[in-house]
């Protein structure tokens, strides 16, 4: 790793037996990271925030005025793939010890990793972040990250929301997969999710960014300057369902301003 022990990424081993899969780990997977081991990233001075849509945003005209009186956030969720430990290792230690909603991620990588991802980024951290496990009540003030090789989902038990994990189909070639967390959060919290895209290969997260929207959520993405792969993010830019389009070094600070709810919301 550049700027501590251990791994900056990692990649699954691929199997054989199965040609389309391991095509797509060599070519959307290994090369992008291979070649984030020589990335240099911009400057903050040469790297400016973009707070409008590339293009009009797929949702209703009543939804976007709705949103200029946006309600309170109450969850935050991440979603990143090549490149994220280093991304996630700036953004989580912007939020502070009274961070007053939960956080729940998901990034792509193999079990075991996780675990030790987790543990990385709780001792840079004020928050604690855990890997996820079955049961666990969502709170304030902690971050959960996907187990390698298992979907991580929100469920409304009585009242109380709790995590749990699954093994269900890979979507985009993904387990964990951000569009199944991001699905499950918008059934579970709708408009009052921000909705966060980083670096990444593929698409993962881009029709969960479109259900969310439609539910009056914000979506923040990670600019193409400061991101490893700018595949993730630069789809759901593409599509118009981007609030804001962030330098890496911002996202911290403007997930904090949401959720202490003092930002200005400026959908058009």
């Amino acid at each position: 790793m550049r700027h501590s022990r251990g791994a900056t990424d990692y990649v699954t081993k691929p199997s054989n037996s199965d040609m389309e899969a391991t095509s797509h780990i060599v070519f959307e997977e290994l090369i992008p990271k291979i070649k984030a081991l020589c990335f240099v990233p911009v400057s903050p001075a040469t790297s400016t925030a973009v707070t409008a849509p590339l293009q009009a945003p797929k949702v209703p005209l009543q939804t976007c005025k709705a949103s200029m009186l946006a309600p309170q956030v109450q969850i935050v969720a991440i979603g990143v793939s090549t490149g994220g430990p280093e991304a996630l290792a700036k953004v989580l230690p912007a939020l502070p010890v009274d961070f007053a909603v939960p956080v729940v991620i998901a990034q792509r990588m193999p079990p075991i990793f996780t675990s030790l991802l987790a543990s990385r980024l709780s001792a840079k951290s004020s928050l604690p972040v855990r890997e996820c496990r079955t049961g666990e009540p969502l709170a304030p003030g902690c971050a959960w990250i996907a187990p390698g090789d298992y979907h991580m989902v929100l469920n409304n038990e009585s009242g109380a929301v709790r995590l749990r994990v699954h093994q269900g189909p890979r979507e985009n070639f993904c387990r964990p997969s951000v569009d199944v967390l991001f699905r499950s959060v918008a059934g579970e919290y709708g408009a009052k999710t921000l909705a966060v895209i980083l670096t990444g290969t593929g698409q993962d997260g881009l029709k969960g960014c479109e259900e969310l929207v439609a539910e009056g959520a914000s979506v923040i993405v990670q600019d193409e300057a400061t991101s490893v792969v700018w595949a993730m993010p630069g789809a759901v830019a593409k599509a118009g369902l981007a609030e804001k389009i962030l330098p890496l070094d911002q996202i911290g600070p403007e997930i904090v301003r949401r959720v202490s709810n003092q930002a200005l919301f400026t959908h058009a």
